[in-house]
């Protein structure tokens, strides 16, 4: 036979093969969609049903990169997402052309002063440069992206140590606090620890911020790159129970004598979850186990609240106990529901002399590893109803000037931060904006253990995928990049720190155009 005749029936095979397997595969799933009895849908249109559901499971990729604009994505958009990543990447959030903000929507804007303040007029310390590297564009074509690191200088932005936002002035160690944005909570359990490290020596280099552990309890990766620490407790009390599981404070002491930590953080409640905490039991790893004293692979559910307390008169009694214990500030994280609840917590702070030394308040929009969906849409108010709504009950029982207020929720840019400063806010805390600079993609896998990109996820594999010494400083920039954003918006708004912000530096547009002052809008 020659080899002519050798290859066309090798061709004539390979066309039959072509041919014939999809025949043989769509064949099979013909007829054992038409047995099954599970799906309507594949038994009424074999193998047509099949390409729904995987057009169904694709869906939410292809909206996200394909099919939503740039401003219509949740619970972030492209562009938020962008705000986030390209200051983190490239250490700069200048724009072409315009705004894609909706104008014509109802929202918030800060009034411009006639005259601005000038750079050299700004209350800031740029004294003390900081290390970092940011990523230059070498090549962007539609088949190739080609950039490098370079190491640079930049200004820390901080504010001058004669500005800095004291927690706890009366407490044997106050917190003394020189840049008005950190990172809430986010627990070892929840992220990974090659996010949770990440983000602590990046937040550590830029210096100034804090990071919150989130109610998981103090791990060797948050104290890994030398960050101020605000350590949380949750209802589950996890890293301060004794051998029985009771509260314990001497791991009070014990979390108080390390130089890192700064100050004590209740969690009563948080936005997507007025509720405790959960994590799946995958992703309870031994190391987890041990930190939080619980079972290794086994589903936690914090209680719905403290056993500890159930009032205002013992939760502030209990925090008395901590403060006394371990001499650093003590605060509470709650979500407002209602005008009553900031009145009574008013009150009582006024009426006891008692309560917390700051109040970290978090909106409805908050996010979370995992929770249910009542909770999240429609259990507690947003963030800038409810910080106003704290800050004057506050202001009207005398008692502001005792307790900061630290508000989160959604919260990832410099202008978004600066609206809620002048609303009441003293800091700003920021969770998902820090997960996406270290590398989160919205893939909303929290609560599975198997986040693509290695963030909010335990499992080694998929953590090997975040480089720890490459996404730190992605974390100082976004962090630096925030600080430069607020000072510049300060001196747009004539004012020479964004310390400054007060109700007067804002407006509320609604959706016909009419303008209100915050002094209005309360009124109306």
């Amino acid at each position: 036979m020659s080899w002519t005749s050798i290859l066309a029936i090798v061709l004539l095979v390979i066309i039959a093969l072509i041919i014939l397997v999809p025949i043989i595969i769509l064949s099979i799933l013909f007829f054992t969609d038409r047995k099954q009895n599970q799906h309507a849908i594949l038994r009424n249109f074999p193998v047509l049903g099949r390409i729904r559901y995987f057009t169904e499971k694709i869906g939410p990729e292809l909206r996200q990169y394909l099919f939503d604009d740039d401003n219509k994505g949740k619970p972030f958009t492209r562009e938020d997402y962008l705000h986030i990543v390209l200051p983190g990447k490239y250490l700069g959030s200048v724009i072409s052309f315009g705004s894609k903000r909706d104008f014509d929507e109802a929202g918030f804007f800060i009034r411009n002063a006639m005259f601005t303040k000038q750079v050299e007029e700004m209350r800031v310390d740029n004294t003390q440069l900081i290390e970092t590297k940011k990523y230059i564009m070498d090549e962007d074509t539609l088949f190739a992206r080609k950039e490098h690191t370079e190491t640079k200088q930049v200004k820390p932005w901080l504010l001058p140590e004669e500005d800095a936002i004291v927690i706890g002035p009366n407490c044997r160690e106050p917190f003394r606090v020189r840049s008005m944005v950190g990172q809430s909570a986010m627990s070892y359990g929840a992220l990974g620890k090659n996010a949770i490290t990440a983000l602590s020596k990046g937040i550590g280099m830029a210096e100034g911020s804090w990071m919150n552990t989130g109610e998981g309890g103090v791990s060797p990766h948050h104290l890994a790159g030398g960050a101020d620490i605000i350590a949380q407790i949750g209802s589950g009390i996890f890293g301060y129970r004794d051998a029985e599981g009771n509260f314990s404070l001497e791991k009070i002491k014990e979390k108080a004598a390390i130089p890192q930590i700064k100050a004590f953080e209740l969690k009563l409640a948080q936005g997507a979850k007025t509720r405790g905490g959960h994590v799946e039991g995958d992703k309870v790893t031994p190391e987890i186990a041990e930190i939080r004293g619980v079972e290794v692979g086994k589903t936690i559910n914090s209680p719905n609240r403290f056993h500890q307390f159930h009032d205002l008169p013992t939760l502030f009694n209990f925090i008395d106990q901590i403060r006394e214990a371990g001499g650093l500030p003590v605060g509470i994280k709650i979500v407002i529901g209602s005008p009553e609840d900031a009145e009574d917590l008013a009150r009582f702070m006024q009426e006891s002399g008692q309560g917390p030394d700051f109040i970290t308040l978090d909106g409805g929009e908050g996010g979370t590893g995992a929770t249910f969906q009542d909770l999240a849409d429609s259990v507690g108010l947003p963030l800038h109803s409810s910080i106003v709504l704290l800050n004057d009950a506050l202001e009207k029982y005398g008692v502001r000037n005792r307790v900061k207020i630290i508000a989160s929720g959604k919260l990832i840019t410099s202008d978004k931060a600066a609206v809620v400063l002048a609303l009441g806010a003293d800091l700003i805390n920021i969770a998902r904006g820090f997960m996406i600079s270290v590398g989160c993609i919205m893939a909303q896998k929290c609560s599975s253990n198997e986040c693509p990109a290695g963030v909010a996820t335990t499992d080694p594999k998929l953590q090997q995928g975040l480089v720890i010494d490459e996404k730190k400083f992605r974390v100082t920039n976004y962090i630096i990049n925030l600080r430069e954003g607020l000072f510049r918006v300060a001196a747009a708004a004539g004012i020479d720190s964004p310390t400054k912000f007060t109700d007067k530096n804002i407006v509320y547009k609604d959706d016909e155009g009419k303008v209100y002052t915050i002094e209005n809008l309360k009124n109306k």
